[in-house]
């Protein structure tokens, strides 16, 4: 009976395998549009995203103009990495770091009554990215074009 069930689970990781490819593309996609999105609306009206890191974002340690263009740098490089899966792990960490910037700066907003969708959609982006840092970018990412692995066989990431 235990080789019956060694064989079968043998066979379904071989099948599964080849999902994790497309995978982790679509996993580095999502929460790349998600952080790119937010970074793009930042500059399309800086007036805006100025008030909101003096006004309403609680940053501590730095100024919050230094903060706005700090923030708003991080929303728009680290996607851009993570998305292409160039340095995948970097933009995963960096947005990961952004993230848990967000939580914390915006916690009187995030952890109040009747917002929790938007605290669980933050700790959804965190757990993904930390996915990423910790298993890379997968097969399907430009990471692995120095090592000589061909980008869009369904190679498994290993």
């Amino acid at each position: 009976m235990t080789h019956v069930i060694v064989a079968a689970s043998a066979a379904l990781a071989r099948v599964l395998d080849h999902f994790q490819p497309p995978f982790a593309l679509a996993t580095r996609l999502w929460v790349a549009w998600a952080f790119l999105k937010s970074g793009w609306l930042k500059l399309q009206d800086w007036d805006s995203t100025l008030f909101l890191f003096r006004e309403e974002y609680r940053v501590a340690v730095l100024p919050p103009e230094l903060a706005a263009v700090a923030g708003t740098a991080g929303e728009i490089v680290f996607p851009l990495l993570l998305a292409l899966g160039l340095g995948g792990r970097i933009g995963a960490l960096g947005l990961f770091a952004v993230n848990a910037l967000a939580v914390v700066s915006y916690r009187h907003v995030l952890l109040a009554e009747g917002f929790e969708a938007a605290a669980a959609q933050h700790y959804l982006w965190g757990f993904m990215l930390a996915y990423l840092v910790v298993h890379g970018s997968g097969a399907w990412s430009l990471d692995r074009l120095p090592r000589g692995a061909a980008p869009l066989r369904g190679a498994p990431s290993g």
